[in-house]
């Protein structure tokens, strides 16, 4: 299990950048998220506690389910369904305003699910390309 943290600050207020990361479907702004959706909306909020929501980026394909949603402070999910397969323990994302905006820190524990190879792919293939994506999510950020 590999655990991977992106952080960056943001030059704008913590309630729109945790607005704009919290709404997915802003991710196909990244050259490396094909689609996103909301698939069924949460409690209180459509990205709230217990919304499910479908990815396909270059790495792969993902159905997460929100299991935190605590604005504009934190959220967190879990990967129920992925292909490539993988086991993923954490996901979460937490908002802290800073001199110059907002400190976005994104972090996630996962492996790929693959017998006698699972660990070195997610170490030199998964790991890199996962935080390369979260990277360039957070570059396309647009407040």
């Amino acid at each position: 299990m590999e655990t991977m943290t992106v952080e960056r600050v943001i030059a704008a207020p913590i309630d729109e950048v945790f607005a704009w990361l919290t709404t997915t479907t802003n991710y196909t702004r990244s050259p490396l998220v094909l689609r996103c959706r909301l698939t069924r909306q949460g409690e209180g909020a459509p990205y709230g506690v217990g919304a499910v929501r479908s990815h396909l980026w270059a790495i792969g394909w993902f159905r997460e389910r929100i299991t935190r949603y605590d604005p504009p402070y934190a959220t967190e999910y879990v990967v129920e369904r992925s292909w490539p397969p993988a086991r993923h323990e954490l996901g979460r994302m937490t908002f802290t305003e800073v001199a110059g905006g907002t400190r976005v820190c994104w972090t996630t524990r996962a492996e790929v699910r693959v017998p006698l190879l699972g660990g070195f792919l997610t170490r030199r293939l998964a790991r890199p390309v996962i935080t390369t994506t979260f990277r360039k999510i957070l570059e396309a950020v647009d407040v």
